[in-house]
């Protein structure tokens, strides 16, 4: 008995030890114990608007979850757009080590490699669910490190925004020809579409765009969706909002970390930040989902905006440029021919389950049912 009940102290004693080894803190001497985390302040820049709704509070968020699962170990201090650098130098502050870790847009980066645009939205291509297989299990994750390891980047996808819309529009398109002369701004592949069809494309970092659509430097914009639209309040400056956003099916955020940093880091705190991103990334869906069925309703019956569904020869038009754009991306390089394949064959897939499940659903639910 006595032996018996040593041995079942002894068990609850290493029981114990081990929940407490998963505290995950910095022992009291400072010494790190081999695999566990260090204290650490990681500098944080992004591609967004200090505090903007969804897009800055999934970098706070992201950032926030972090320093949670770390038990405080790991803090993480966010730089919004043009604090430390300018949206758009959100990359190359991480690549050269000004910063640790970036949030934002990788079709930001075309000027590095076009192949970028794949891993956030190209123009006909992967709605949210879809690109997520891809990146998670179709090896995109894969192609993306290869891509970004001489730009001495570690990336992961860090939220989406799902479907976006095609934007807002000073004046009604009823064919392809009344978007020829317009500077409309849209950045990444969408943009090199337009200007195949005769529109001026042009790149804007979220904070200019009001100013632009204002004073008519453009004469329209896409940004996200309904609930960042409202935020930025375009509605007072362009009457027609228009439906589908062919550019960015389900546009991937990201987080870019140094990779001297990510090498520097134990698996455990590698794990972290992983875990991280995966979870801003998740809840960032349902986020999106549930405030633009919200803010959709304000545009219009607060505060009267017109829908428009882009006519279907425009889409038409649209569709072909997009596939030569595709195809031309393709070829700049290996390693971009490499991931537009690996892209294709998980969209082809996704397509042939997609027809007889989401799509075939949505649609006899459409026709036939409401509560």
């Amino acid at each position: 008995m006595i032996k018996r009940r040593q041995l079942l102290t002894a068990g609850a004693l290493g029981s114990a030890g081990l929940v407490a080894g998963c505290e995950c803190g910095v022992p009291s001497s400072g010494a790190a114990i081999p695999g566990s985390i260090r204290s650490r302040e990681l500098k944080m820049v992004t591609t967004w608007p200090k505090d903007f709704p969804g897009l800055g509070t999934m970098a706070e968020r992201t950032a926030q979850f972090i320093t949670e699962m770390s038990g405080g170990a790991l803090t993480v201090r966010i730089f919004s757009a043009g604090e430390l650098v300018g949206a758009f130098e959100s990359f190359d502050a991480v690549s050269n080590g000004a910063a640790d870790l970036y949030h934002g847009a990788e079709y930001y980066w075309v000027g590095k490699s076009p192949a970028f645009a794949f891993f956030t939205a190209v123009p006909f291509g992967m709605t949210a669910n879809e690109i997520m297989a891809w990146t998670e299990f179709g090896g995109g994750q894969e192609l993306w490190d290869e891509l970004a390891a001489p730009f001495n980047i570690k990336p992961f996808a860090a939220g989406n925004t799902g479907h976006q819309m095609a934007g807002w529009y000073k004046r009604e398109i009823n064919s392809i020809e009344d978007l020829r002369g317009m500077k409309i701004r849209m950045p990444g592949l969408g943009g090199d579409v337009l200007q195949r069809v005769g529109a001026a494309a042009v790149s804007l970092s979220g904070g200019e765009i009001y100013q632009a659509l204002q004073s008519g430097a453009i004469d329209g914009t896409e940004w996200v969706g309904p609930w960042n639209d409202l935020a930025f309040g375009f509605y007072r400056e362009a009457k027609y909002y228009y439906w589908p956003g062919f550019h960015e099916p389900g546009a991937q955020l990201s987080v870019g970390v140094n990779l001297g940093v990510w090498d520097e880091l134990n698996l455990q705190e590698k794990s972290i930040i992983e875990g991280a991103c995966h979870r801003a990334n998740h809840l960032s869906i349902a986020e999106y989902i549930h405030h633009n069925a919200t803010a959709l309703d304000q545009l219009v019956n607060d505060h009267g905006v017109q829908l428009r569904q882009m006519p279907d020869d425009v889409m038409a038009a649209l569709a072909r440029e997009s596939k030569i754009v595709l195809e031309e991306t393709a070829e700049i390089s290996d390693i971009a021919k490499r991931i537009f394949e690996s892209y294709k064959t998980s969209l082809e897939k996704s397509q042939a389950w997609s027809r007889i499940s989401d799509e075939a659903y949505m649609n006899i639910r459409r026709n036939v049912f409401s509560l």
